[in-house]
């Protein structure tokens, strides 16, 4: 899957999430920075399977959004 795809879905869905402006959100942003915690991780990767038709099982620590873009990427 193309990893811009991927970015601008988690970008998008991040947003949606908290006040964080799209434009804000880089690659190299951290779930913490961006006011994610662990419940809101679980939310956030429900919402990107709907949105990028895929089945994501996260089975290590993911602290960046590159982090779960290379994870997704790598489906």
């Amino acid at each position: 899957m193309d990893q811009s795809k991927i970015f601008d879905a988690i970008k998008e869905t991040i947003a949606e999430r908290t006040d964080t402006k799209e434009e804000d959100i880089r690659m190299e942003s951290t779930f913490r920075e961006l006011g994610i915690d662990s419940l809101d991780t679980v939310e956030l990767l429900m919402n990107l399977e709907d949105k990028l038709d895929v089945t994501i099982e996260v089975d290590k620590k993911l602290e960046t959004v590159k982090d779960l873009v290379d994870f997704i990427a790598a489906l």
